[in-house]
């Protein structure tokens, strides 16, 4: 990969793999290092891609097994709010929907963020994080129940 396709690669995804890591640790430190590993993951790989949708699938994917990785290493779970100089353009609303996602438990929140957020499609999903298409749907439609149990429990404060 040459430096310059790096660079728009980089450009391109940035904000999707902050998202991704971010929403799989909950932490701002944990999911900037691991962006940065993501893209060095990038920039030494040897293969080619297919089309830019390939290569953000293979970012997305990387990016979820270093998350694994740093939690098998580690065993914990932090949490820290982002910070307002967060290196994205889209930064995120104190919103408490996302607030909400942010709770649920992981293998319900990244495919809700996949498919929200990122926009990918139940078989997309089912091959980032390998796992079968009946899954996805199974932990999208738990985690959206969860979402709204969890919402209307607050409008009643």
């Amino acid at each position: 990969m040459t430096d310059e396709k790096f660079v728009q690669a980089y450009e391109l995804y940035k904000n999707t793999v902050f998202s991704v890591i971010y929403s799989y640790t909950g932490n701002a430190d944990d999911a900037a290092e691991l962006s940065q590993d993501t893209f060095i993951s990038l920039y030494t790989y040897d293969g080619t891609f297919e089309s830019d949708e390939h290569m953000k699938a293979w970012l997305i994917r990387v990016a979820v097994n270093k998350c694994r990785n740093l939690f098998r290493s580690r065993k914990h779970l932090s949490a820290s709010p982002i910070p307002e100089d967060m290196p994205s353009e889209e930064r995120f609303e104190p919103d408490e929907i996302i607030g909400e996602v942010m709770k649920l438990p992981e293998k319900y929140r990244i495919p809700i963020h996949l498919f929200y957020y990122e926009e990918y499609s139940i078989s997309e999903i089912a091959k980032i994080l390998k796992l079968p298409e009946a899954t996805v749907k199974t932990r999208l439609k738990r985690g959206r129940d969860t979402l709204k149990k969890s919402l209307r429990k607050e409008d009643w404060l």
